[in-house]
């Protein structure tokens, strides 16, 4: 059996935590470790190979996750996420047709590790009978931000593999209730099993196109080791539940009983992890989650109740326990108003290390950068701003023009607006410095690559 992780959502129910180049599921929230990573180390033992999906944006991001836990790990790169069932269908095809696939969300929490096994072996043996199968999770209480699974009824000896009835979207408030009473309605968990040929049948069946169109791809990808990418394009973006799951005649669900929780909203993270420190005066049941990188800050509520406080350097939430789900309408607003938010905060992870935006002002700009042992940023140049770099900790390589030259801490170089440069780590610790920009437009897109490490065209 291969586990394939799917790697490629960006969480706007989690803004402003989770923006579009640093996602919920790479925030480590849950002892230092991420649900990404999570997601590996309770897959690790049961699969005889991990293969990511995910895109171009994310992938070094996903590969340095996977370095920091020291684990061996495909991908399948998409230069355009178009949802899970193209995504799916391109990892079917990249498979033995007997060979026994375990699809999961990369981003849900899940405990009980034991009854977890337990699930995926009763999920095997349907996949191995020709069944795809998904998980049903026991409802602990009637949610509105899952879809449920309708199952036959439970019988004293129907065992835990069952016939799906149909599978119905998120309920209100009374429907919910509704199903959990039944006791034949599940969460719908977005993982399967099944063995790929099966899955290519009833993708080809019920999505023609779709089939066609990864039939194609596949045939033009291009492979480097461990890492197949692919031009995704032209897919339709279509999810796998209405793809296949919601018509297909050859679904069974395992009703699970692990814990489990997608992380959706604060209203979902709460439950998982304990509120930051916090001044209260005559308030209660308040939940903060402070986030500001070098910045320290305290946060005071006085006189208030039931309130979920997120604090960035760049943006702060304030929601009501119960409404988060709303935080998605929040970042609709954001696209149009300030489209900058929901992507990038303000510091910043690249292939070679990470910067972070310390003053953003007309005409200038500051930031902090962190070079990675061994890596450089690409040889590049700039038409609307010079450059200050200042060196504090270890030694910069660097390159102007014709010439390259060694910054140790305490010293500094000066790039004029046009030439062109390259700034390298060499050592066997990280480089940080300051840089200042001063020009008349300091946007991140005023960047010609000549020279790329990393084979990107975008910004830097």
């Amino acid at each position: 059996m291969r586990t394939i992780i799917l790697c490629g959502g960006s969480g706007t129910r989690l803004w402003p935590l989770s923006r579009k180049l640093m996602p919920k599921q790479f925030l480590k929230l849950f002892n230092n470790k991420s649900l990404f990573q999570l997601t590996i180390d309770r897959n690790k033992d049961i699969s005889r190979e991990i293969e990511i999906i995910t895109n171009e944006t994310q992938y070094f991001l996903a590969l340095d996750q996977v370095e920091e836990i020291k684990i061996k790990a495909k991908f399948l790169l998409e230069n355009i996420g178009k949802n899970t069932a193209p995504a799916i269908t391109l990892a079917a095809l990249n498979s033995d047709e007997e060979e026994i696939l375990f699809i999961t969300p990369s981003d849900h929490l899940i405990s009980d590790l034991d009854k977890y096994k337990e699930a995926i072996e009763l999920a095997k043996e349907g996949a191995k009978k020709g069944y795809i199968v998904t998980f049903g999770i026991v409802p602990i209480y009637p949610h509105t931000g899952y879809g449920y699974i309708e199952s036959e009824k439970l019988k004293e000896k129907s065992g835990k593999i069952l016939d799906v009835i149909k599978f119905h979207e998120k309920p209100n408030k009374d429907v919910a209730k509704e199903y959990v009473k039944k006791g034949n309605y599940f969460w719908n968990s977005g993982m399967f099993m099944f063995k790929a040929g099966v899955f290519l049948e009833e993708i080809k069946k019920y999505e023609s196109e779709i089939y066609e169109e990864a039939l194609r791809v596949y045939e033009k990808k291009k492979v480097d080791k461990d890492i197949i990418r692919f031009n995704t394009r032209e897919f339709k973006n279509i999810s796998v539940d209405y793809a296949v799951m919601e018509r297909s005649k050859k679904i069974k669900v395992v009703k699970s009983e692990f814990k489990w929780n997608d992380v959706g909203s604060y209203d979902s993270l709460i439950e998982e992890i304990k509120s930051d420190e916090k001044i209260e005066v005559e308030a209660n049941d308040n939940f903060v989650i402070k986030n500001n990188y070098t910045l320290k800050k305290e946060i005071a509520l006085v006189g208030v109740e039931n309130l979920i406080v997120v604090d960035t350097p760049d943006a702060l939430l304030i929601s009501k326990k119960g409404k988060s789900q709303k935080v998605k309408d929040v970042v609709n607003i954001l696209k149009e108003k300030n489209k900058d938010l929901i992507e990038v905060h303000t510091k910043v992870y690249r292939p070679w290390g990470s910067y972070e935006v310390l003053v953003d002002e007309d005409k200038y700009k500051l930031k902090r950068i962190v070079v990675k042992p061994g890596k450089r940023l690409s040889l590049q140049k700039h038409f609307h701003r010079s450059e200050h770099w200042i060196v504090v900790s270890g030694t910069a390589k660097v390159i102007v023009g014709d010439r390259e030259f060694l910054v140790r801490p305490n010293e500094s170089t000066y790039i004029k607006m046009g030439e062109v440069h390259r700034l390298e780590n060499p050592g066997k610790i990280p480089v940080v410095l300051i840089e200042a920009q001063v020009g008349e437009y300091t946007g991140e897109d005023d960047i010609i690559r000549i020279d790329d490490d990393f084979k990107r065209i975008k910004n830097d």
